[in-house]
């Protein structure tokens, strides 16, 4: 069972820009279809990018795209979220998430593996 930790969270001006990094032990990441997923106070937690094992498809929320790149370094286990011309409502914990089953999803539910999160704090 793969063991996921978030780094890279802070506080940024409206326009900045952060990397969150999601580190696995116990399991390669090789193995697994990895996602992010935020959730803001109040809102459900939701989708925000997903990669497939060889980084060969990669599937963004509408919200996100054009701004946020999600990357995957098998050979360091290891997932990134580059996230650009950050706004407001991009404020949230940031969430690591990972899966077995073949395809890229986009619920929560279809994710097993959980890490514990990343605050992203974006003021304006």
């Amino acid at each position: 069972q793969v063991q996921l930790v978030e780094s890279g969270g802070g506080l940024v001006q409206a326009g900045g820009s952060l990397r969150l990094s999601c580190g696995a032990s116990g399991r390669t990441i090789s193995d697994y279809i990895m996602g992010w997923f935020r959730q803001a106070p109040g809102k459900e937690r939701e989708f925000v990018a997903a990669i497939s094992r060889s980084g060969g498809s990669i599937s963004y929320a509408d919200s996100v795209k054009g701004r946020f790149t999600i990357s995957r370094d098998n050979a360091k286990n290891t997932v990134y979220l580059q996230m650009n011309t950050l706004k407001p409502g991009d404020t949230a914990v940031y969430y690591c998430a990972a899966r077995t089953i073949l395809s890229v999803a986009t619920r929560p539910t279809d994710y097993p593996y959980w890490g514990q999160g990343t605050q992203v704090t974006v003021s304006s």
